[in-house]
């Protein structure tokens, strides 16, 4: 059995990404705007998706673009704020996605009590943001000192946006990442947020690394979910959530998650599981 049957209680559960508004220190972030404020769009939108029906879900600074390689501390401060404020609401295991900083997405993990964190941990890579390296030799050190011993890691081999500079194919690079890190889980990506994933792709990973949950990042919608939980073991869902499938508004506001959405969703996810 996988660990994330044991975890969430479900095969080939889903994961909602929990979107903060901008932070203080952000550029998108208002002068004018409260923490409070901060933490109860985040409320509404933990309650969208729990009461929708979500497996799991992945709290993130995902408006704290341009993103830092690495984090003022004001940010996982301020994710940690709005995380503590919410703690006594959340139903399901959740977990922490600091972007782009791994070492950060460990501290915070340690200080909120997250189950799982999702990052780039590992590998060489060039996008907008310039060039990065991850140094998962003292991520993992890290980890270990912290401790977190149960705490289980996610590990994008080709996020989104970003060319990694290691030409292998995928299914290479993750044999070769697990061998070194031993990782809890994969996350396969399109070349953009909210791209469908190649399923072949998917496949192919699995295939060469079975023992490993491989989890479908991005591309879920209710037309394609069932196609990618069929090669995956589980799968990540942000922007199809959120109203009008909208990451942000005209104004680069965050937009809320949408219950009907979630639900919508989850409906055709209860079905495929019918047929397991």
């Amino acid at each position: 059995m996988l660990w994330t049957e044991k975890m969430f209680g479900v095969k080939k559960p889903i994961i909602a990404m929990l979107h903060l508004d901008a932070l203080p220190g952000d550029p998108r972030y208002k002068r004018q705007t409260t923490m409070d404020e901060i933490t109860e769009h985040a409320r509404q939108d933990l309650r969208a998706l729990q009461d929708g029906g979500v497996d799991g879900i992945i709290f993130s600074n995902e408006f704290s673009f341009p993103y830092q390689r690495k984090m003022d501390i004001v940010t996982p401060a301020a994710m940690a704020y709005v995380i503590g404020s919410l703690r006594s609401e959340i139903r399901v295991p959740f977990g922490v996605d600091a972007i782009s900083d791994g070492a950060a997405c460990l501290e915070l993990a340690a200080a909120v009590g997250a189950a799982y964190v999702r990052g780039t941990f590992s590998g060489v890579y060039v996008g907008d943001g310039g060039l990065y390296n991850n140094d998962f030799s003292a991520l993992l050190r890290r980890k270990a000192a912290l401790p977190l011993d149960n705490l289980k890691m996610l590990y994008f081999i080709n996020p989104e946006s970003d060319r990694n500079l290691d030409l292998r194919p995928l299914a290479d690079i993750a044999a070769s990442t697990m061998s070194k890190s031993n990782p809890d889980g994969l996350c396969i990506s399109a070349n953009a947020a909210g791209m469908d994933v190649d399923e072949e792709l998917i496949a192919s990973v699995k295939a060469k690394n079975p023992d490993v949950v491989v989890l479908t990042n991005t591309g879920c919608r209710p037309d394609t979910i069932e196609r990618k939980l069929r090669v995956s073991d589980a799968a990540v869902v942000g922007t199809y959530f959120k109203e009008n499938g909208k990451l942000d508004d005209a104004e680069h506001n965050n937009v809320r998650v949408d219950i009907d959405r979630v639900r919508e969703f989850m409906e055709v996810v209860y079905a495929f599981r019918k047929t397991l």
